[in-house]
């Protein structure tokens, strides 16, 4: 898991990672808003159904953002944390 401020290098890093050991990567800004303009979250039941799914569906894997309620649903499943400033 990988967690930090905007900008931070979340993306890249997990990229990285993910290119160097073969894993999945999942970026919680794709399951944080609903496609619409104004930008408008998700409900949380909606993310935490979509975290799941993926977590279940991969042995490993990169989830990476910066959404404190989010990660908080993937910490318990992190085997290692990196975090980025």
């Amino acid at each position: 898991m990988i967690f930090g401020n905007s900008s931070s290098g979340k993306s890249t890093r997990a990229k990285k990672i993910c290119c160097i050991e073969g894993q999945p990567h999942l970026d919680l800004d794709t399951l944080a808003w609903m496609p619409v303009t104004p930008l408008e979250r998700r409900l949380l039941v909606e993310s935490e159904a979509e975290i799941s799914n993926f977590i279940r569906s991969n042995t490993g894997w990169v989830i990476e953002g910066c959404y404190s309620d989010l990660l908080e649903m993937v910490v318990s499943s992190s085997s290692e944390l990196i975090t980025l400033n």
